[in-house]
């Protein structure tokens, strides 16, 4: 079974961070751990002190690992899910920017 990362970057709406948080911990990625394919999550926020200057675009990340032999059906699946009772949209997050993609090991493993 090949094995890839679903990495997500994104920003709660201004004021609404806790409610962001919330959700997307509580509501958000149990959601997205249904979907046939998807086996964790893990969930960062950006620490204080950058090795670089220019600031990141985005406070938190969201890194699922994904075990399948289809991935285009796990990207469908997420996709047709989204925004609908089995995967509700979290109203607190801000949707520009925001950057959700899939990547696989380059040791094809």
């Amino acid at each position: 079974m090949a094995r890839y990362l679903f990495v997500v970057l994104a920003n709660a709406k201004d004021g609404q961070e806790e409610e962001f948080n919330d959700f997307y911990s509580n509501t958000h990625i149990p959601d997205v751990l249904k979907v046939p394919g998807m086996k964790s999550a893990e969930r960062f926020v950006l620490a204080g002190p950058q090795r670089m200057s220019i600031p990141s675009p985005f406070k938190y990340l969201a890194i699922y690992q994904v075990e399948t032999d289809d991935l285009a059906s796990v990207a469908a699946d997420i996709a047709e899910r989204s925004g609908t009772e089995a995967m509700p949209t979290n109203q607190h997050i801000s949707q520009n920017p925001k950057f959700a993609y899939f990547f696989q090991p380059l040791d094809g493993e």
